[in-house]
């Protein structure tokens, strides 16, 4: 059995500036190519592309419309779904060969698709789509290498940031709040993307019915530490009337919100003041050193929060900058006169004991828990639901549960997830809870294991995996994995 390997330490660097090891990380490319054969195979492949996108868009988009949208949009189905006949474009390809062994293809993702989508649902007239734009910047990562064909065991796909997508409706004018209705159903799309294929979530396809999942998973870089500093001249003064009727001069209000992937994080509200100084820091594990942090500034308002203005860099420009990084708001794609300063710091994660005992606010280190596969579940095929929950301390995950389907086997079902829990100065490993393993059948446990972290700490590189047999003969295989940090710099 394979068991993850810790990624390599980095090498010193200069005081105050990003290490060597850090810019040879950062500046690695194999330089952008065309992606033509690419294109002429997806053209060809169009046809059988659109129905699997079709298939898709209806058994996993439709369900979320009943549980994300409020009535009466929840009732929105599909009556029919036609990605028409102009295919993706890639574009920008840029690969390179990763420490682990895998191969990683960055490339763009062009739509401008003309299509036939109608979406009906009770107590509102049909909705028509008749055009979509999409762009985005995938990451394709490609491994591990085998030596044998296919020669890769699986392809590993995400988007690096959360993509561009703008739908096209037919009849605008007869359908009611269709601003509403479009940004409600984009919310529902983009949501389900970053769950299943944003960083740091990937979508898997195995290309070896072998493959082992230990040697695919790819582990955080490590953790980005983003501190908002400050923001300059942000807007005017507000002027509002009192309940007297006097006109009051009222200066901003102003919190940041800082995402990144799919995590946001907000700033405390400093009052009245149109150039704040928040002095914040907030942990984020890192995927992709080409993913974006984005701030946006924001009025805390009680009548209502109003958007000053948002600005976006790269993990990379942030990181090379080697200080603090100024970047120009924008409010609706337009320059304002405001300004935000942000700071990052990269944590290496390590495989070192002795680095999860800091005492530093913040994130110290990673545990991950790996879900391949189960293996001899009793029961009738046709009644099984079995998933895997895991459980520690305040933390608590599930994967998908599966079901008898053709081509699949729900009493040996893969999974193939990985969950990573940050750890704080405030949580010590040595000593702490296991990490629990419960299989469930529906919403009926039918068991569980315990996975002792201190054998995972005293495990060569921090890593535990192993084939867990339950009290029914049940098998769960699952992995461990502990990280610390240290700093890159």
């Amino acid at each position: 059995m394979s068991t993850p390997q810790p990624p390599a330490p980095p090498s010193a660097g200069a005081p105050g500036g990003p290490s060597g090891a850090i810019v040879a990380a950062l500046t690695a490319s194999g330089g952008s190519e065309s992606a033509g054969f690419l294109n002429d195979i997806i053209a060809n492949l169009w046809p059988n592309i659109s129905i699997v996108g079709r298939d898709m868009t209806k058994s996993i988009v439709e369900p979320m419309f009943a549980s994300m949208l409020p009535s009466p949009l929840n009732s929105l189905h599909f009556v029919k779904i036609d990605l028409g006949k102009v295919p993706i474009k890639l574009g920008n390809v840029d690969t390179h060969k990763m420490a682990s062994g895998a191969i990683k293809m960055d490339l763009d993702i062009d739509w401008d698709g003309e299509c036939d989508i109608e979406l009906d649902g009770k107590m509102i007239p049909k909705i028509g789509i008749e055009a979509i734009k999409l762009h985005g910047r995938m990451s394709m990562l490609l491994g591990p290498v085998i030596n044998q064909i296919p020669l890769v065991g699986a392809a590993q796909v995400a988007f690096i940031n959360p993509p561009y997508i703008k739908l096209k409706y037919t009849d605008v004018a007869a359908v009611a709040n269709i601003g509403f209705i479009d940004r409600s159903i984009n919310n529902v799309i983009q949501s389900i993307l970053a769950g299943m294929m944003v960083l740091p979530n990937r979508f898997l396809v195995k290309l070896d019915a072998k493959n082992d999942w230990f040697s695919t998973f790819q582990s955080p870089l490590g953790i980005l530490k983003v501190t908002a500093e400050s923001a300059s001249n942000l807007g005017a003064a507000k002027e509002s009337k009192g309940f007297l009727g006097k006109l009051v001069h009222d200066e901003v209000d102003c919190f940041a919100d800082v995402t990144l992937g799919a995590e946001k994080w907000r700033t405390k509200t400093i009052n009245n003041n149109r150039h704040p100084e928040w002095n914040e820091t907030h942990d984020y594990l890192l995927s992709d050193h080409d993913q974006v942090v984005t701030v946006e500034v924001v009025d805390d308002d009680h009548a209502g929060d109003d958007a000053i203005g948002k600005a976006s860099v790269t993990v990379k420009e942030l990181l090379m900058s080697g200080d603090s990084h100024e970047v120009s708001l924008k409010l609706d794609d337009k320059p304002t006169d405001g300004k935000v300063r942000i700071r990052g710091h990269f944590m290496a994660l390590v495989a070192d004991p002795a680095s999860l005992s800091s005492q530093e606010e913040g994130t110290h280190g990673v545990v991950s828990v790996l879900i391949a596969s189960a293996f001899n579940i009793s029961g009738k095929r046709e009644e099984l639901k079995p998933s895997i929950k895991v459980v520690w301390g305040d933390s608590n995950f599930r994967t998908g549960i599966k079901a008898d389907a053709p081509g699949s086997d729900v009493q040996n079902p893969s999974f193939d997830v990985a969950y990573n829990i940050p750890l704080s100065n405030k949580v010590t490993v040595r000593g702490a809870a296991p990490v629990r393993l419960i299989l469930m059948d529906a919403e009926k446990e039918r068991g569980s294991v315990d996975i002792p972290l201190d054998k995972v700490l005293n495990a060569p590189g921090m890593a535990v995996a192993e084939d867990y047999k339950l009290a029914d003969g049940t098998v769960i295989r699952a992995a461990v994995v502990i990280r610390g940090t240290k700093s890159a710099h």
